[in-house]
């Protein structure tokens, strides 16, 4: 009985928020405004083809790129850049706007108090957040319970949206997400409705499914894309010295894109990376283990964070590289409804 008047409370709850929704509307300009501006209805289909759902994400392309799509001209592509300058202002704000415009991140909590506190109040959006660590130091668990927590309503501290898997490494478990939807008092089946699910299998498999993510971040609203791992299936297609440029070039290719996806639809991404074994660490440095992915990915990165196992089902998390957060760290547990505060 309590179970099923708290599943009520939730809806009503999850009903309250959806009209809150209508303020984020401003977050981006649909494409299909480009239409009023004169550009010819087919060529926005054209568009919207290769994967060019709002004006916003319009400008993060460039004109090459724009006129490698089929059927697109220079001209026109000079025509629809004009237009969508109208439409989106691209230029300098002032320090007070853009202070205005962070007002729109959502902080997504992860489950324990210690980790949101570390995180200055959760996973963010329009940012990407990078966790490292040896396997069996609770990436992925973490990642598990954000995609419950995530479509909490905001005064839970949740991000009242959807959530887009990509899996790489085939550890994503739906059975996993019950528990964790019973301890945050949600439905277990509406949960998993509300996250989408991929499994890829090679790197360009993986970019072609953060193109096709446009289409529906642009008609849902979610607010969670986690990536896990994001170098697995680099480190499998490219082999040996000979291919390391052209790996890092592709990856760096993919990061702008998940860069561009978490600002253009204010949305957190989340991804693991795996470590790579440093022999010539040397003598000094007690942990010769590093992040796999080079420069390209930490730099790409705007939150870092490395896991580690700590005793029994203690985990700990140390701010590695953040533009706002202090290095610290945090203790958390893994429990089977998810991460939670460490129990001493």
């Amino acid at each position: 009985m309590i179970a099923t008047l708290k599943a009520e409370e939730q809806s009503q709850l999850q009903l309250v928020e959806r009209e809150d929704v209508d303020d984020e509307e401003d977050l981006f300009e649909a494409i299909d405004k480009l239409i009023n501006q004169g550009i010819n209805a087919g060529d926005v289909k054209k568009l919207q083809d290769a994967g060019i759902y709002t004006c916003n994400g319009l400008m993060m392309h460039t004109k090459k790129s724009l006129t490698g799509i089929k059927g697109l001209s220079e001209a026109k592509v000079e025509k629809i850049c004009e237009a969508a300058e109208k439409i989106v202002n691209f230029g300098y704000i002032t320090g007070s706007d853009a202070l205005l415009k962070r007002k729109s991140v959502i902080k997504i909590t992860t489950g324990s108090q210690a980790l949101d506190e570390l995180l200055g109040g959760g996973i963010e959006t329009g940012a990407i957040t990078e966790a490292f660590g040896e396997f069996r130091s609770g990436k992925t668990q973490l990642a598990h319970t954000l995609c419950v927590s995530t479509q909490l309503p905001t005064n839970m501290r949740g991000g009242n949206g959807k959530v887009a898997f990509i899996d790489t490494e085939g550890t994503f478990r739906p059975d996993r997400i019950v528990p964790i939807a019973e301890r945050f008092g949600m439905d277990a089946g509406a949960v998993l409705d509300n996250i989408i699910y991929a499994r890829a299998y090679t790197y360009e498999h993986q970019y072609n499914l953060l193109l096709g993510l446009a289409a529906k971040m642009s008609e849902e609203p979610f607010k969670l894309l986690i990536v896990d791992s994001v170098i697995a299936l680099f480190r499998v297609d490219f082999t040996g010295r000979g291919e390391l440029a052209d790996r890092q070039q592709k990856l760096g290719q993919m990061l702008s894109r998940l860069t561009k996806i978490a600002e253009e639809f204010n949305v957190a991404v989340y991804m693991t990376n795996q470590v790579i074994a440093d022999p010539g660490g040397g003598v000094f440095i007690s942990d010769p283990k590093k992040p796999a992915g080079g420069h390209v990915l930490a730099h790409a990165v705007t939150i870092r964070l490395m896991f580690r196992k700590g005793k029994g089902e203690q985990r700990v998390c140390k701010v590695f590289d953040a533009p706002n957060l202090p290095e610290a760290e945090a203790v958390f547990q893994i429990t089977p409804g998810g991460i939670a505060d460490a129990k001493d």
